[in-house]
């Protein structure tokens, strides 16, 4: 049956709409950080700025650490989501093939675990930490995250190796393949989707988490992207408009890259797994 042409304008129309809507606070964002403070204090606010300032972008680098804030937010991202995905992958794998009695109190912990907040744990966490000498350290941070995202990541991952049919396995053990071989060159590049998403989903929560790095981290040294950003608003709550746009514009590039990298991972990853198929 053929789209009639009505319908198919229609689908464009939705799509670039759809756009434009996620396109637009971007665009806003960039414009923003190229406007002078004058244009802010301006009573009619325009979309693109009349003169381009970018000033901003020297005093967001040169004032406030921005650079060493970035650096320190991509160290924790890229360990803590290397850890949940090393720590993830056998338990998951456990939890979808072996039948236990244990395993619906164990997904059952799993989800209940993501309904506490975070208010509530942070106190209890850094009264664990302190004593380890892990408080005011990269390495705490990296397993304070690690912790808090494994859950979520556990029940994605345990999906996707449902999903992988167990002939395969047991045709690999009828060629006289260990179960860690199965797992090696047989489940894991069918799961290179689940795992894909599952690093997406870990390092976005550790690139833009605040409270647990604000509780966590005094040196200044050490602070996050998230915490250096919140060093534009002032004691009296003055924002810094123009700097903080340009921080905030340079914040998304590392997270642009790491998306766009593993984008073409995770399109290759369905493209082999439905050859595979």
């Amino acid at each position: 049956m053929r789209t009639r042409p009505a319908t198919r304008a229609l689908q464009y129309v939705a799509v670039l709409a759809y756009l434009i809507f996620l396109g637009f606070p971007l665009l806003w964002l960039i414009s923003s950080s190229l406007k002078s403070p004058q244009e802010f204090a301006s009573i009619t606010p325009s979309i693109l700025p009349k003169h381009f300032d970018f000033s901003n972008y020297s005093d967001a680098l040169n004032e406030q650490g921005l650079v060493r804030g970035l650096g320190n937010s991509l160290q924790i991202s890229i360990y803590s989501t290397i850890l949940v995905l090393i720590v993830a992958l056998p338990v998951s794998y456990a939890l979808a093939r072996f039948r236990s009695r244990l395993r619906p109190l164990t997904n059952g912990w799993i989800l209940v675990s993501q309904v506490f907040p975070v208010i509530l744990i942070v106190i209890p966490l850094f009264m664990i930490l302190r004593p380890l000498h892990l408080t005011n350290t990269i390495p705490g941070v990296v397993i304070v995250y690690m912790v808090w995202s494994l859950p979520f990541a556990l029940w994605m991952l345990q999906g996707y190796v449902a999903a992988v049919p167990r002939e395969l396995e047991e045709a690999a053990s009828v060629d006289g393949a260990s179960r860690l071989r199965t797992i090696v060159s047989i489940v894991m590049p069918l799961l290179r989707p689940g795992l894909i998403a599952t690093a997406m989903f870990t390092f976005t929560s550790a690139w833009n988490e605040f409270f647990f790095a604000l509780v966590l981290l005094q040196d200044p040294q050490l602070k996050t992207l998230p915490l250096v950003l919140a060093r534009f608003v002032g004691a009296e709550g003055q924002v810094q408009f123009g700097p903080l746009a340009a921080a905030s514009v340079l914040a998304t590039v590392p997270s642009l890259v790491f998306f766009a990298f593993l984008q073409r991972r995770l399109t290759s990853g369905l493209l082999s797994g439905a050859v595979k198929g």
